[in-house]
């Protein structure tokens, strides 16, 4: 379900120097060929509504809507027995800073509280050279609204390459872990680990995956998503 990102593989290490413009609309030659939606999944039981929130790798650069990863994990949460509904909150370019400007509109407007929330953001301020110390002053904002909005939190960790420096690639790293030990949320400590070394599982960009790329980090994060998500009722 898509409301409306960016993530840097550890091998893209030349394109730290392209900032947001890689990711603010895809070429049309580029332009992924829709393939066939497949058939919804049904699932009986208490709705469980899920808010997936990031930026392009949640967003589906250059992919089907039904490609992106809120959506194909929607469809692996359903066919594991969940009734879940993904909300797709991504935007591509978007910082830890706009993920904090946007995040109580974008609560307001949920019809129900969500079960989980999946903070996926933090690239796109490497890619621009954010310094960590104001990457976690903007992650403590959110985590601190959603916190005081009773909301359980899975964070998706994100690891800087070794070229940004020993100092800036210890902040950076560090982060994720410690705001999920400070405010109790849940963590995935790098959730591009399992496809990070393969290139042929990214698009020509070589930052966005591809479909099947989607798929694998799908499957590698189903099990922390189920264990993050509380039990109904």
């Amino acid at each position: 379900m898509r409301l409306s990102s960016l993530s840097i593989p550890l091998f893209a290490l030349t394109l730290a120097a392209c900032g947001s413009e890689v990711d603010e609309a895809p070429p049309q030659a580029e332009a992924a060929a829709a393939s066939e939606a497949p058939e919804e999944i049904v699932v009986e039981g208490e709705e469980r509504r899920i808010v997936a929130f990031g930026d392009s790798l949640f967003a589906g650069y250059n992919l089907a809507e039904h490609e992106g990863y809120p959506e194909r994990l929607q469809r692996a949460l359903r066919q594991a027995g969940i009734n879940a509904t993904v909300v797709d909150a991504g935007v591509s370019g978007d910082t830890s800073s706009g993920g904090l400007e946007r995040i109580g509109f974008l609560l307001d407007q949920q019809p129900v509280k969500p079960d989980l929330f999946i903070l996926e953001l933090g690239g796109n301020d490497m890619l621009r050279g954010i310094q960590p110390a104001a990457t976690r002053s903007n992650f403590e904002g959110m985590l601190a609204e959603l916190q005081s909005r009773d909301i359980p939190v899975l964070l998706m960790g994100m690891r800087t390459p070794p070229n940004y420096g020993p100092e800036y690639q210890q902040q950076f790293d560090a982060l994720y872990g410690d705001l999920a030990r400070e405010y109790g949320a849940q963590l995935v400590p790098f959730w591009l680990e399992s496809i990070y070394q393969s290139p042929e599982l990214f698009q020509s960009d070589r930052i966005h995956p591809t479909a099947e790329g989607i798929d694998l980090l799908v499957a590698d994060t189903v099990d922390d998503v189920q264990a993050a998500l509380p039990d109904a009722g």
